[in-house]
C-alpha cells in the first residue's frame, strides 16, 4: 500500500534536499573506506570470531569501550549490565544518539566461512550453548566504532552532542529497557533524535531502506500451562485431557488474526512449542504451551493479548476443565516490546541526507516482508519525546540475494565490507543532516 507523507514530512524533504550536497561526501567515502582497510576490517573479524550471548557480553562490550575511548569519547560501561555509553560533546545543537546492538546467538556457525566462529559459552540458564552472530551484530558494533571515528574527524560539520550506545541483549528484547531503567536519560544527555540501522541479509550491498512510518512489529512471549486431570489412555472419561484442551486453543487462537482482526492490519499468533504427554497409553494432566504474539499498533497489541486470555480461558470451561484447573496464562516481562515505528519528519529528513550523500540510487523502498521485532522501540516510546529512525543497509551482493541464507540460521552469512562502509556512511549522513553546523 502505498504510504502519503504527512505535510509536515513532505516539508522536511523538501527543505533537505534543496539543500546542496554535502560538500565532503567523496571524502567522507574514501574516509570510511580507508578505515576499513586498516581497522574495521580486523574488528569485524574480531567480533564475528567472538561472539557473546544476550546479557553476557562481557568481552564485546570491554572492546568496544576500549576503541570507543581511544577515539576521545567519554565512556561508561555497565549500563543495564553490559551496555556502554559514550558521549562526545560539540558544541551547542540537538543531541543525537546512535545504537547498535552487540549480542549473538545460540547457534553453531555452519557457514563455511574462514573465520566462523566455534565459540561455547555458558548462557544465564547454566547450559553450555554455541553461539554465532547470525543476525549481524558484529556489523552494526563495527560500524559504530567506524562511525565515532568519522564523526570526531568531522567535528566542522557539526553541533551539538552525539551519544554512542552498545547495547546488550537485543535477541531477547530487553537490552535497551535494561539501559533505559538504569538512568540512560537521566544520567547521560537526553537525545532529541536516536538512530539504528540493521544489516539486512535479503536486501541488495550499498542500499538503505529508511521507512516513513513501522519497521518493525511489537513482540512478546507467551507461556500457557493447561491443566487436566490424569488418566489411562483408555479410560479418557475418568480424566480431563490437556492435550486434547490445549490443541483445541491452539486452533481457537488463530480466530484472532482471522476472524477478530482487519486482513489488512499486521497480527500474529504463533504457538512456537507444545509440550505435553510421557507415554502412548497415559492421559497427563498438564501441557505447556509457548507462544509469540507479533502486532505493528499498540492497540492491536492489546487486543490480541486481551483475546489469548479470553480463548484460553473459554475454551477451557467449555471442554469441562475445573475452575480449580483452568489454564493460567502468562505473559513474559523479559521478553516483550513496543513496535518500532519511524518519527516520519524525521526519515524524510533522513532519507533526503541519504540521498544527497550517497546518490538517488541508494533507497530501496520495499513492503515489508515478515514481522520481525526490535527492542530499539524503547529508546523512542510516544512518552520519551525522542524522534527515531531506524534502516535497514543491504548485507548480500545482489546477485546472491534470492539465495541468501536468512537470518538467525546457521548458513547466515553477509558481505562484511560493503555492509559496514554503507552502514558507516547512512549513520554518519543521518547524524550529520540531525545536527548542522549553524543548523
Amino acid at each position: 500500500m502505498k504510504r502519503v507523507m504527512t505535510m509536515a514530512a513532505a516539508a522536511a524533504l523538501l527543505a533537505v534536499s534543496a539543500a546542496p550536497a554535502f560538500a565532503e561526501d567523496a571524502a567522507l567515502r574514501a574516509a570510511v573506506q580507508a578505515d576499513y582497510e586498516a581497522n574495521l576490517g580486523a574488528l569485524f573479524d574480531h567480533f564475528h570470531r567472538n561472539p557473546e550471548l544476550s546479557g553476557m557480553e562481557v568481552q564485546t562490550s570491554a572492546r568496544m569501550a576500549e576503541e570507543l575511548r581511544a577515539l576521545g569519547y567519554d565512556v561508561t560501561t555497565g549500563v543495564g549490565g553490559t551496555g556502554v555509553v559514550a558521549v562526545l560533546r560539540n558544541g551547542d545543537g540537538p543531541t543525537v544518539m546512535i545504537r547498535a546492538d552487540m549480542d549473538g546467538l545460540p547457534l553453531r556457525e555452519q557457514s563455511g566461512l574462514a573465520n566462523a566462529s566455534t565459540v561455547d559459552q555458558v548462557d544465564a540458564d547454566g547450559v553450555t550453548k554455541p553461539v554465532m552472530h547470525a543476525c549481524g551484530h558484529d556489523v552494526h558494533i563495527t560500524a559504530l566504532v567506524g562511525t565515532a571515528r568519522q564523526m570526531a574527524a568531522r567535528k566542522a560539520n557539526w553541533s551539538g552532542t552525539l551519544v554512542l550506545i552498545a547495547q546488550p541483549a537485543e535477541e531477547r528484547i530487553f537490552g535497551a529497557r535494561a539501559m533505559v531503567e538504569d538512568g540512560l536519560y537521566d544520567r547521560f544527555p537526553k537525545p532529541d533524535y536516536a538512530l539504528a540501522f540493521h544489516v539486512s541479509a535479503d536486501m541488495p550491498t550499498g542500499r538503505i531502506a529508511a521507512p516513513l512510518g513501522i519497521t518493525s512489529s511489537s513482540s512478546d512471549a507467551v507461556d500457557i500451562t493447561v491443566h487436566g486431570v490424569g488418566t489411562h489412555g483408555a479410560y479418557p472419561h475418568m480424566g480431563v485431557d490437556p492435550i486434547y484442551v490445549a490443541s483445541q486453543i491452539v486452533v481457537s487462537l488463530q480466530s484472532l488474526r482471522s476472524r477478530e482482526t482487519n486482513p489488512l492490519e499486521g497480527a500474529v499468533v504463533t504457538v512456537g512449542a507444545f509440550h505435553g504427554g510421557i507415554k502412548h497409553n497415559i492421559i497427563s494432566d498438564r501441557v505447556d504451551l509457548q507462544l509469540t504474539v507479533r502486532a505493528d499498533s499498540p492497540e492491536m497489541r492489546t487486543q490480541l493479548l486481551d483475546g489469548i486470555d479470553r480463548i484460553v480461558r473459554n475454551t477451557a470451561l467449555a471442554l469441562g476443565v475445573p475452575e480449580d484447573k483452568l489454564p493460567t496464562v502468562t505473559r513474559s516481562t523479559l521478553e516483550t516490546t513496543p513496535p518500532t515505528i519511524n518519527d516520519e519528519a524525521t526519515a524524510a529528513r533522513v532519507r533526503a541526507a541519504l540521498v544527497a550523500g550517497l546518490g538517488e540510487d541508494v533507497l530501496l523502498d520495499e513492503p515489508r516482508t515478515g514481522m520481525g521485532a526490535e527492542d530499539f522501540a524503547y529508546f523512542v516510546t510516544p512518552e520519551s519525546g525522542v524522534k527515531g529512525v531506524y534502516f535497514s543497509v543491504g548485507g548480500t551482493a545482489a546477485e546472491d540475494v534470492a539465495e541468501a541464507p536468512g537470518h538467525h540460521s546457521p548458513l547466515f552469512r553477509i558481505e562484511p565490507r560493503p555492509s559496514v562502509i554503507t552502514g558507516v556512511e547512512g549513520s554518519v549522513l543521518a547524524a550529520e543532516a540531525l545536527m548542522p553546523r549553524g543548523g
